[in-house]
């Protein structure tokens, strides 16, 4: 009965992936910064969302048991898109970040299509250099802004909550549905694709 449930569940989370091609080249100008907006911020950014939703996915999927495995590679994302956003706050430029954000997308898909297990480690390090590409993003978006701090603090909440809801539709997923993940991570990577074709055109 529980995968049943899951069935709509993960279905909902794929239907709020719009067909966007670029979530971040003036999204945010002009808008109001504070905790509400950074925390709406990834649930309307759909390459934000796609990607925080993949982590908790993949990690739910491929964990080899339910503690401490299936937290890395979200601690991993979460504690680095901080760095990359108090990076991005402090003006500093990184080159290719639209890229490695599509490219973050490619790589998350296959990795929850396959069910690929890494080692704890290796999964906080590999999803922690996509974050900090994420984080860069957002802290460009809010470098000299009022309220960025506040801002900051609404986006990690959301990406907690993306992460979480990844993990718990993916650990009922793991014995069930086995097409439902591959499908999910399937258009995950194609996201991806078409953003990393945007960024290099």
């Amino acid at each position: 009965m529980r995968s049943n449930r899951t069935v709509p569940a993960l279905a909902l989370l794929l239907a709020a992936l719009p067909l966007a091609a670029n979530a971040h080249t003036g999204a945010d100008a002009g808008a109001h910064h504070d905790f509400l907006a950074g925390f709406l911020h990834p649930l309307t950014g759909p390459d934000h969302l796609a990607a925080m939703v993949a982590v908790g996915l993949w990690s739910a999927l491929a964990a080899r048991r339910a503690w401490p495995d299936l937290l890395w590679a979200p601690l991993g994302f979460a504690s680095m898109l901080l760095v990359g956003a108090l990076v991005g706050l402090a003006g500093v430029q990184l080159p290719a970040v639209e890229p490695m954000i599509a490219a973050s997308l490619l790589v998350l898909g296959l990795l929850v299509a396959t069910r690929r297990q890494l080692p704890a480690l290796a999964a906080a390090a590999l999803v922690g250099i996509f974050a900090v590409f994420h984080g860069v993003a957002h802290g460009q978006e809010l470098h000299g802004e009022s309220g960025a701090a506040l801002t900051l603090a609404g986006m990690l909440a959301a990406t907690v909550l993306l992460h979480a809801a990844g993990i718990a539709a993916g650990w009922s997923l793991r014995h069930g549905h086995r097409w439902l993940p591959r499908i999910a991570g399937a258009a995950v990577a194609l996201f991806g694709v078409a953003l990393l074709g945007n960024a290099l055109a």
